[in-house]
C-alpha cells in the first residue's frame, strides 16, 4: 500500500472478512460472517488511512468499525479515513458514504438492488466489486457506480456458476442502457445472448476447414453399401489422415478444422476432440427439405450428450421466394434448432443454400434470407454461405453488422467448385472481414472419392491427393488474402512475408 501510495496509484480495501480464516471459528464453520475479535479490528484499523475506497458487508463494517453498530462502526472509520466507504447490503442493493457519516444509514446515497432469482451466492462480492470499480474508474457517478456494481452482483448470482457467470463489459454496458425498461436483468434474453458470446473462447482465424460431412453423395458413390456403412466410414478415415498430414507439414492446426458426421466418423471425432480442433457437426438429414433433423424428434436431447466445443452445423435449402408453407415450416425447425442451441450453450453454424431452388438469385438474396432469420430470433455464431459479387458481400456483412456484430463471421462453402471458381471467390471474399475464412469439401476430395469407391486407387493415393488439394485451397485463400493485405496497407509488405505470417 505504501508503494502504491507513493506512485500516486489507488488503493481500494475490500474487508472480506472469514473469522475462520482468523482462527476465531471451527474449520468447518466457514459459513460463519461475523465473530468479533479486537485483534482483526487493530489490523484493518491499520490499513484505512491509506484507502480510496473501502467495501464491505454490514458485517464486515462493524468489524472494521469495532463496535456491532453499523452506523457507530461507519463513523469510527471515517475518524480513520477520508475514503469513499461503500456499504453492500445484499437484496437492498448498497449504500455510499463520501463524506461525513449522516444520522441514518439511509441517509447515505443510496441504490437499490437488482431483483433476481437467486440461484448461487458464490462471487457476489467479486462480481459487485468488479462492476463498481469498472464504473469508479471510468470517473462516473455514485448513482452509476452502485447501478453497475448491483447489476454485477445479481447477475452472478442467479447464474449457476462463480468465475464463468461472471458479467463482461458489453453485458453490462447494454444493461446500463437499458436499466429502466429490465425489470428482471436474470431473465433478460439480450442479457443472456451477450454473455454466451462475450465469454466464447477465441477461433484462430482465418479458418480454413475441410468439411467431409457429406453422406448422401458417398451413399450414392458407395454401390456396395453395407448396413454400418463400412466403406464411406473407412473412405472418412482417410480424408482425416489427409488432414493431419496437412497440419504436420504446415506445422501446426491453429487455423485448421474439420466438418464431419458422426454416423460415419465417431472415432475420428474423437480423436480429433481430443487434440482440440475446431470441429463442426451437421444434424439435418441430408437433401431434406423442408430440413429436418436425425433424430426428428427431440433434437435438442442429443446435443447434450455433444463436447461443448462442437459446432452444430445446419444445411437449409432457402429460398425468400419459396412457397410459403415451406418457408414457415423451415423457419419453425431452424429457430427450434437455434433455440436448443442457446438454451444448451452451443454455437450454431448455418449454412443456407438458395441456388438449387429453382428460384432467380441475385446479390440481395443471400442478405434478405439472412435478415428474415435474424428477424425470427435466430443468431447464428457462424455463417456459411455461397459465393457472392462484391455487392452482396456487402449486403451480407450490413446485415450482421446491424444485427449482430459479435457473430463469428462467415465462412465461405465451395459447392464441388473448380479450383479456378473458387480461386475467383476467395479473391472477392477476402476482402470482406466478415469473410473468417473457408469449408471446402467436394473441390478437395471429390475426385479421389470416385475413384476409391469404383477401386481405381489405393488408400496412399487418396491420402496424398486430399492432403495436395487441400494445400492447394489453402494456398489460394492466403494468396488472395495476401493481395488484399497488400493493397490495404499501400503495398509495403512483400507476399511472401505476409503469406508466412498467415
Amino acid at each position: 500500500m505504501r508503494y502504491a501510495k507513493n506512485r500516486s496509484t489507488l488503493v481500494i480495501l475490500d474487508i472480506d472478512y472469514r473469522p475462520v480464516l482468523w482462527g476465531l471459528t471451527a474449520a468447518g464453520a466457514g459459513e460463519e460472517r461475523f465473530v468479533e475479535s479486537r485483534v482483526v479490528t487493530e489490523r484493518l484499523q491499520g490499513l484505512l488511512k491509506d484507502c480510496d475506497l473501502i467495501v464491505g458487508t454490514e458485517e464486515e463494517i462493524k468489524i472494521a468499525g469495532g463496535t456491532s453498530d453499523t452506523l457507530q462502526s461507519l463513523r469510527a472509520i471515517r475518524k480513520k479515513s477520508s475514503a469513499a466507504i461503500v456499504l453492500k447490503r445484499g437484496p437492498l442493493g448498497c449504500t455510499i458514504f463520501a463524506g461525513k457519516i449522516p444520522d441514518s444509514i439511509d441517509a447515505g446515497i443510496s441504490v437499490r438492488g437488482a431483483t433476481v432469482d437467486v440461484l448461487n451466492v458464490l462471487g457476489a462480492g467479486d462480481a459487485f466489486l468488479s462492476g463498481f470499480l469498472h464504473t469508479w474508474l471510468q470517473g462516473k457517478s455514485w448513482q452509476e457506480c452502485a447501478t453497475a456494481g448491483n447489476a454485477c452482483g445479481a447477475l452472478v448470482v442467479s447464474r449457476h456458476a462463480c468465475t464463468p457467470a461472471m458479467p463482461t463489459a458489453i453485458e453490462l454496458e447494454d444493461y446500463m442502457q437499458r436499466s429502466d425498461q429490465v425489470e428482471r436483468p436474470d431473465k433478460d434474453q439480450k442479457i443472456r445472448y451477450l454473455h454466451a458470446v462475450s465469454t466464447r473462447a477465441k477461433v484462430a482465424c482465418p479458418l480454413m476447414i475441410l468439411a467431409f460431412d457429406h453422406r448422401r453423395q458417398l451413399e450414392e458413390l458407395d454401390i456396395s453399401l453395407d448396413a454400418a456403412g463400412t466403406r464411406i466410414s473407412e473412405f472418412k478415415a482417410l480424408v482425416a489422415k489427409a488432414v493431419e498430414q496437412v497440419a504436420a507439414e504446415r506445422g501446426d492446426a491453429n487455423n485448421l478444422g474439420i466438418i464431419l458426421d458422426d454416423r460415419y466418423g465417431s472415432d475420428i471425432l474423437d480423436r480429433f476432440t481430443q487434440q482440440q480442433w475446431w470441429i463442426g457437426r451437421p444434424v439435418e438429414i441430408p437433401g431434406s427439405r423442408p430440413v429436418n433433423f436425425d433424430p426428428q424428434n427431440n433434437f435438442g436431447l442429443p446435443l447434450t450428450r455433444w463436447p461443448a466445443s462442437h459446432v452444430v452445423k445446419c444445411l437449409v435449402f432457402y429460398h425468400p421466394d419459396d412457397d410459403m408453407s415451406l418457408r414457415l415450416e423451415q423457419e419453425r425447425r431452424v429457430r427450434e434448432l437455434s433455440d436448443d442451441c442457446q438454451a444448451l450453450g452451443r454455437e450454431l453454424l448455418l449454412e443456407v443454400i438458395s441456388s438449387n431452388s429453382g428460384q432467380a438469385c441475385n446479390h440481395e438474396t443471400t442478405a434478405n434470407v439472412m435478415r428474415r432469420f435474424y428477424n425470427l430470433g435466430v443468431l447464428p455464431a457462424w455463417w456459411k454461405l455461397e459465393s457472392q459479387t462484391i455487392a452482396g458481400w456487402q449486403g451480407v456483412a450490413a446485415v450482421i453488422e446491424r444485427y449482430d456484430p459479435l457473430c463469428r463471421g462467415v465462412l465461405l462453402l465451395g459447392l464441388d467448385a473448380p479450383e479456378s471458381e473458387l480461386k475467383q471467390s476467395f479473391e472477392v471474399a477476402s476482402q470482406f472481414p466478415v469473410c473468417k475464412g473457408f469449408a471446402v469439401g467436394r473441390s478437395i476430395f471429390g475426385e479421389s472419392a470416385r475413384q476409391w469407391f469404383n477401386g481405381d486407387c489405393d488408400d496412399k493415393t487418396v491420402i496424398r491427393d486430399v492432403a495436395r488439394n487441400y494445400l492447394a485451397i489453402i494456398r489460394l485463400w492466403m494468396d488472395a488474402s495476401v493481395t488484399v493485405a497488400a493493397a490495404n496497407a499501400g503495398a509495403n509488405e512483400t507476399p511472401g512475408t505476409a503469406r508466412d505470417q498467415l
